[in-house]
């Protein structure tokens, strides 16, 4: 959406998943998920945007400005990130599993109190129901996307299909698929940025069967994909009249 209103924007991240020869990693068309982590390679490749990666963020957003001229930089999952600045502090919330049993790492899956909030400009809530206060957000999937040749049709046309995915939370990827018309036969969690093998994938789906994906675990197999692999792409919606004043209030600090 910044990118529409004419925004150049840059994205950084710790790159967690990947490991890189030396960071600052500015990626390129070249760069792996092996080395920067499988969410960077993703957002470079669907919004073309400059990424940077570095354990140190701070390193990142100096590499982006050195080498690209940008109005925003967005970092990616940095909220306790507090050696660097910020303008602005958006949080996505999961809205059906919400905070869980409210504790903290490693015994739930808090990182601050939920009180934490209360100081965000903005809380974004995926799925389930938002709120007072808070963004509704639905994950609006497109057609699926073949990972060798680009193909594209509607999910519910692909038969026998054996679901994987490596994500924070994979039944809400299952569930979007039988929401669909698409029915797997199997549905294979993995952990989230899980590093997938190519004889583990191609040993998840027998003759006659279609694998599906989602679009982070794709930019692992591309590589090494096989005809019958796909991919189903989500794009985030947000609903109400607090999106756009969430995007005026952002785009105001570059005017």
């Amino acid at each position: 959406k910044l990118q529409q209103r004419g925004v150049r924007v840059g994205v950084v991240s710790r790159g967690y998943g990947g490991k890189a020869a030396a960071y600052p990693l500015l990626l390129t068309p070249e760069t792996t998920t092996a080395e920067a982590g499988d969410e960077p390679v993703l957002i470079y490749q669907r919004t073309g945007a400059p990424v940077a990666v570095a354990p140190e963020r701070a390193a990142a957003v100096k590499a982006i400005l050195a080498a690209h001229n940008v109005q925003i930089i967005i970092t990616d999952d940095g909220l306790q990130h507090y050696r660097l600045a910020r303008d602005i502090e958006i949080v996505v919330i999961d809205g059906v599993r919400r905070f869980g049993n409210g504790w903290w790492l490693p015994a739930g899956p808090m990182r601050e109190r939920a009180s934490r909030l209360k100081t965000v400009d903005a809380a974004i809530v995926n799925g389930g129901v938002a709120r007072a206060g808070e963004i509704p957000m639905q994950l609006a999937p497109g057609l699926a996307v073949n990972l060798r040749t680009g193909a594209r049709c509607d999910v519910a046309q692909l038969s026998n299909i054996v679901a994987m995915a490596g994500i924070g939370h994979p039944p809400r990827f299952f569930a979007t698929l039988e929401a669909c018309g698409a029915h797997p036969q199997k549905c294979v969690p993995l952990a989230d940025h899980q590093t997938l093998a190519p004889a583990d994938v191609q040993a998840l789906v027998g003759e006659g069967q279609t694998l599906v994906m989602t679009e982070k675990d794709a930019v692992k197999c591309r590589a090494f994909a096989e005809d019958n692999w796909w991919f189903l792409p989500v794009d985030a919606r947000l609903s109400g009249e607090q999106p756009d004043k969430l995007l005026e209030h952002i785009t105001s600090l570059v005017r």
